[in-house]
């Protein structure tokens, strides 16, 4: 399913994009990290401490610990002007979408402990009217769900390490209307691995490391191709795309009752070579536009990020935001599928301590993307006014 991806023409597709990190990454999956922009790594704490950096669980209290939340995203208008064609403009679909996320941490046991995220760590959709934008992303829409259990254990009173592991499910959709057509839907199940380790030299600091396992994504399903009104396949269809490693290093220091987190993370997107559909049987006269592979070439990409903690009073503790994200799609091969661009985060949220069990909390995120203009086989003009908007609530219990 990831890859439900193509570009009628000689298009082309890439890794989707929901927006908030680069290629279609959502570093986002707790009220925390949204308020954080993510720089919540050698920080985190509480039960979502098992998706973000599970040797953290190590130094959580002595408890059974959940956190469940609910994330609105909403994504803007894309608009794009042609060079020298107006005719050729267009804008996409606003999207919306609701995504819950889970995360269990346990009691120790002999200085072992057992996590479990249940998040959405990629994914998008991007949908277009207009007939140039139609030829080759009607629609391409995405959807990804994690699985991560793990367990860390405490080295020492300093250091922690901990493990985990991938399982992936992934639905898409992806149409496109032209002189040639397609309709796809696919799925697939794949499995990778997470590793992590935090050192505490101090009560006051904390320096990690995690590293998320390339996955590939093998997605099986079902292809319709039309030259006009003309069915001319109705059949199996498959795709491997990769959903890449990414490395993040960490290192947060407490100052008073304020903590500053600094965060430099790595996609190793380079593994995106080329875009492949396999059929079991010939597709004949369609193939140069949905069969032949597509060269991707994309670079690993590069996120910098800041997160800043108030403990405000006993009670409330504030929280705010910045990143730098780099896109990894070079101008060869961007399509309206994923008009991809460098990004600037900006975050604020808050945690509220309802009692001594019970934490509630909140994290907004604003993701503006650069302005692009493009101009290669297939486009030739600017796209711009990409946002994206995030909203999370957290509800954290501890048992």
């Amino acid at each position: 399913m990831r890859g439900l991806l193509f570009k009628t023409a000689g298009l082309t597709l890439l890794s989707s994009s929901v927006i908030f990190a680069s290629g279609w990454r959502i570093p986002e999956q707790s009220s925390n990290s949204v308020a954080l922009s993510g720089a919540y790594v050698a920080n985190s704490n509480g039960a979502d401490a098992a998706y973000y950096n599970p040797a953290n669980m190590s130094f959580n209290k002595n408890e059974l610990l959940t956190n469940f939340s609910l994330m609105y995203i909403g994504l803007t208008e894309i608009d794009y002007q042609h060079a020298s064609n107006s005719a050729l403009n267009g804008d996409s679909k606003k999207e919306n979408f609701l995504i819950p996320t889970m995360f269990v941490s346990s009691e120790d046991k002999e200085g072992v402990r057992y996590g479990l995220s249940i998040t959405a760590p990629g994914g998008l959709s991007k949908r277009w009217d207009e007939a140039e934008q139609k030829e080759s992303a009607e629609e391409f829409t995405l959807k990804i769900v994690e699985f991560n259990p793990v367990v860390s254990y405490l080295v020492n009173p300093n250091f922690s390490i901990a493990a985990g592991l991938r399982a992936l499910y992934s639905e898409g959709v992806v149409k496109s209307t032209a002189a040639v057509s397609r309709d796809m839907e696919g799925d697939s199940i794949d499995y990778g691995y997470n590793l992590a380790l935090s050192y505490k030299p101090s009560e006051i600091s904390n320096a990690s490391i995690t590293y998320r396992s390339n996955v590939d994504l093998t997605v099986e399903g079902n292809a319709k191709l039309y030259s006009g009104a003309v069915k001319t396949y109705d059949g199996d269809v498959s795709v491997t795309v990769p959903l890449p490693a990414v490395l993040t290093m960490a290192y947060a220091h407490k100052f008073d009752k304020t903590t500053v987190e600094f965060e430099y993370d790595k996609t190793y997107w380079s593994k995106y070579k080329s875009l492949d559909f396999e059929y079991p049987t010939s597709i004949g006269a369609l193939a140069p536009f949905f069969d032949d592979p597509k060269t991707k070439n994309w670079k690993n990409s590069d996120a910098y990020r800041i997160g800043v903690t108030h403990e405000y009073s006993d009670k409330l503790t504030l929280m705010a935001g910045f990143a730098i994200d780099d896109n990894p799609a070079p101008e060869e091969n961007i399509g309206y599928e994923l008009p991809d661009s460098d990004a600037k985060l900006y975050s604020v949220g808050c945690d509220y301590k309802i009692d001594d069990k019970s934490n509630f909390g909140f994290g907004f995120l604003l993701d503006v993307k650069e302005s692009r203009t493009v101009n290669n086989s297939s486009i030739n003009g600017e796209f711009s006014y990409a946002k994206a908007h995030l909203l999370s609530f957290s509800y954290r219990t501890a048992f």
